[in-house]
């Protein structure tokens, strides 16, 4: 222990800083608690509320889509927000947003109401992993930032362990109440977190533009950048959105005759998530690169799709062990959101590590769309299989065109 306390006084790193990253970290395990709830109970709930067997596939892709627009309509809002008022601030709006939503959401009966409440929650959910990630990245020295990031990140996937268990305890309505209420139980951990001394300083100038959406999108290298992250992280999600979540789906076209459930399917992912985040992470350390880090991550992801696919698949254990292998693969998101707020200067960080992991999420409405309109043409399981298969092509030529930022000092401005 003493031998942490010196190293963290000689890094200039001190208890403010150690405890802002902690609510930040909780708070996103919060925040995977209730995104991933969807994914777990959709079929439990959906048939609570009367949907047909034979919609739930195509109502759970609607409810699924409109949860993501909401990541993405939050990922916008919150991300300006965080530049123009701080991160801080962020961090405990969304909380309090989502932890609302979330408790309504255990009260719905009917489809409509379920969309209402899965939008309102997306657009809170959206806020919380870009401010933590920022935060971490302004207030941890530039050595040792990822770790602070890695932390953040494999807490947080610890949240969908959580949920999966909590879900398996109790009945879907009392599982979104409980995630309501732990995110306004985390609000109480507000004091004596601290503010980036980065964005004080440039919140002090006054000829400087901050949380400029726009600068993203008619800049030509900035939205390049810009774009080149998002793609490097929308495999992962497809890996989430597709393969974890119609679980059900892809184990009868499996031929296999016990059906694992998706609240399993999700916990044995997210173990998988969080040995990935950790090993990128200290990957990233050690070969003092991002880009190498992510890369690794990627050619695993693809060697664990494949064994998803031509594995045997007698067994439920063998089935979820698949799970865990691509939860692995695809554990590089604490990388790729450091990414994102590294590729950017300190007016426009938080916007864009706010709204590049909801871009990511929201990936999967175009993703889900062309898997649905592929099922009649391969099955289902071809069709997962050509989405992942264009995307991950796409997040490797995407990273050769994005810079190694891991040596970069962050105290810049774009203009």
């Amino acid at each position: 222990m003493q031998k942490i306390r010196d190293f963290l006084q000689r890094e200039q790193v001190d208890k403010a800083t150690l405890l802002t990253i902690l609510v930040a970290a909780l708070g996103y395990f919060v925040d995977i608690f209730d995104l991933l709830m969807f994914s777990i109970v959709r079929v439990q709930s959906l048939k609570s509320i009367g949907v047909p067997e034979d919609q739930i596939l195509e109502t759970g892709i609607f409810l699924i889509n409109t949860q993501m627009a909401g990541l993405l309509v939050g990922g916008i809002v919150w991300g300006i927000w965080g530049d123009k008022l701080g991160r801080i601030s962020v961090l405990f709006g969304s909380i309090l947003l989502y932890s609302i939503a979330n408790i309504a959401n255990g009260f719905v009966h009917d489809v409509e109401m379920y969309a209402v409440f899965r939008f309102i929650a997306g657009v809170g959910l959206a806020g919380e992993l870009g401010a933590g990630v920022t935060l971490a990245s302004e207030l941890f020295p530039r050595a040792w930032r990822g770790l602070g990031t890695t932390f953040i990140a494999s807490i947080g996937v610890l949240g969908a362990v959580f949920a999966a268990f909590v879900a398996e305890m109790t009945d879907w309505r009392t599982a979104y109440i409980i995630g309501g209420i732990m995110g306004l139980a985390l609000l109480l951990l507000r004091i004596n977190v601290r503010e980036s001394g980065l964005f004080e300083k440039t919140k002090s100038t006054l000829n400087v533009t901050r949380g400029n959406f726009l600068m993203l999108l008619t800049n030509g290298k900035l939205f390049t950048r810009y774009l080149a992250v998002i793609l490097v992280g929308a495999p992962l999600w497809g890996i989430v959105g597709l393969f974890i979540t119609f679980t059900p789906e892809f184990a009868r076209d499996f031929g296999m005759t016990e059906i694992p459930k998706a609240g399993t399917a999700v916990l044995a992912c997210y173990a998988g998530l969080f040995v990935g985040d950790a090993f990128s992470g200290i990957l990233s350390q050690l070969l003092r690169s991002r880009r190498k880090a992510v890369a690794i991550c990627l050619v695993f992801m693809s060697v664990s799709i494949t064994a998803y696919v031509l594995a045997p698949h007698e067994t439920l254990f063998e089935y979820y062990s698949l799970c865990f292998m691509m939860g692995v693969g695809a554990g590089y998101w604490a990388m790729f959101v450091q990414m994102g707020a590294e590729q950017f200067g300190t007016n426009i960080r938080a916007t864009a590590a706010t709204s590049i992991p909801n871009m990511v999420r929201g990936f999967i409405i175009p993703m889900s769309g062309a898997f649905h309109f592929l099922i009649p043409y391969t099955g289902v399981t071809m069709a997962g299989v050509t989405v992942l298969a264009v995307m991950i092509s796409l997040a490797f030529l995407s990273l050769l065109v994005l810079r190694e930022t891991f040596h970069e000092d962050l105290d810049y401005v774009e203009i």
